[in-house]
């Protein structure tokens, strides 16, 4: 017996294919069974005999009944052992195994941003002029690389800003740091094997270089960056760093160990992979030139990306990468398609063009100068001489190092949760060795001012 439930938000046609795939499933309707006739089918259940009808041709169409001329449906013979094991199961709620983000009061994320920095109004103007512009272009996929347009902003943007020395052909625009290291691993595999990580450091290239079969080198750090005596004696052939700030110290590789760097990797072919994550973030003094610049014809990859002073949502980044390695991409990848929507990136280049991005870079820049320092302000405030700050100055985040007879990082985070404080553990960015202190990472994107000065109030509650 079939029942359906005209209250039920399943359509009743789905409702019925659903009860007879179980008795199918089951063995309750036997192989070379006959189905009721689509008419005596409706007349039982008082429905329509569409309904029926929509049943039994979906039935049909996956092979769990097949016809017969001038005779029905009939049951189709499956391997009930197998079947047993493709029982439908109860409708579940589809949110019951989604996680729900809980709301902290405080939320001293290192990766948030703030709330209030989108400029939601502009995007959409430029995004339906874009839409109306590029209609042609929407019935075809688009430049693998990235659109010249595009290509040809960012350059300009990076000559300009970061001292980067480069042609828009070496440009290539990739769905967020994850998709750009993913191309480079694919295009060094063959040839390097060996990639030296900071240590601290960002957990993200130790995952996609791991992924690709690399062995990882995890390589200290000092106060100024990558510890260069061990990496010289790691044996690595590729080094991943983060000379213009540090991830999570903050500290600025000083220009006598980036030209030692330099000349690290161009003897024996070895590679650079700059990540210059937060370039546009820095709060005193001049911008901290890259690395690539001091030797564009080097064998360094620069990285970049708009995630940290735009949208981590639209998933743009982008490649620089040397003369010597272009071929390669484009043998690689040259089957590839583009992994960034067209609309965006046209959007992004009128955004950059008109002036919008330089615009947004120094509005962003101002807002989190004063996160920053009502940050700094808060701490010496509330813990005086008991903590140091580490890394300030540039970014999104500053390292809290604690003195004296303190509790340990796992006991003070669970304190603060329980405040309402959000933290992120520093001891996940270690993959050896732990903090040689306690330490604690303090975002300050996505918290307002306010919230700021009393987030580190409690927290100051909390640790003593």
């Amino acid at each position: 017996m079939f029942i359906l439930n005209s209250n039920d938000s399943v359509p009743l046609y789905r409702q019925l294919y659903i009860q007879l795939r179980e008795h199918v499933l089951s063995g309750k309707l036997p192989a070379d069974a006959r189905l009721p006739s689509v008419r005596d089918m409706a007349v039982e259940l008082s429905t329509s005999r569409n309904t029926v009808e929509g049943a039994y041709q979906e039935l049909f169409a996956e092979g769990y009944i097949y016809s017969k001329p001038r005779s029905g449906y009939f049951v189709s013979a499956l391997d009930q052992d197998a079947a047993q094991l493709s029982l439908v199961h109860k409708p579940r709620n589809p949110r019951s195994n989604v996680e729900i983000p809980t709301n902290y009061m405080y939320d001293f994320h290192p990766a948030r941003l703030d709330q209030t920095s989108f400029p939601v109004p502009l995007w959409r103007k430029l995004y339906m002029e874009s839409l109306r512009e590029s209609s042609r272009q929407l019935v075809q996929y688009c430049n693998p690389q990235g659109e010249l347009e595009l290509r040809c902003a960012i350059q300009l943007y990076l000559e300009r800003s970061r001292g980067v020395v480069c042609d828009p052909d070496q440009v290539v625009i990739c769905a967020g740091l994850q998709n750009s290291l993913d191309i480079v691993a694919h295009m060094l595999k063959g040839t390097h094997s060996i990639v030296a990580v900071e240590n601290p450091g960002y957990h993200l290239p130790r995952s996609v270089f791991r992924n690709h079969s690399f062995e990882i080198v995890h390589v200290p750090v000092g106060v100024s960056g990558l510890d260069l005596d061990a990496l010289k004696s790691s044996g690595s052939n590729i080094a991943y760093v983060t000379p213009s700030h540090q991830l999570p110290m903050g500290c600025v590789m000083p220009i006598a160990n980036r030209l030692t760097l330099i000349e690290w990797a161009e003897s024996s072919g070895k590679l650079i992979i700059e990540d210059d994550y937060d370039s546009e973030l820095r709060y005193h003094g001049k911008p901290i030139p890259s690395l690539q610049g001091l030797r564009p014809s080097g064998n360094i990859i620069y990285l970049g990306t708009f995630s940290k002073i735009l949208s981590p949502a639209l998933r743009v980044s982008y490649l620089v990468l040397p003369h010597s390695l272009l071929a390669t991409y484009r043998r690689v990848f040259q089957d590839y398609f583009a992994t960034v929507s067209l609309l965006e990136q046209k959007t992004l280049t009128k955004f950059m063009e008109q002036g919008h991005w330089d615009r947004h870079i120094r509005r962003m820049r101002t807002i989190y100068k004063k996160k920053h320092d009502t940050l700094l302000l808060a701490v010496e405030h509330h813990f005086g001489s008991q903590a140091v700050v580490v890394g300030q100055g540039a970014g999104l985040h500053v390292v809290l190092q604690m003195t004296g007879n303190i509790p340990g990082e796992t006991e003070i985070i669970e304190r603060a949760l329980g405040k309402g404080i959000r933290l992120l553990p520093l001891s996940d960015f270690y993959v050896t060795g732990e903090p040689d202190s306690t330490k604690l990472l303090l975002g300050f994107g996505a918290i307002t001012a306010s919230e700021i000065e009393q987030g580190i109030a409690l927290l100051s509650n909390v640790c003593f």
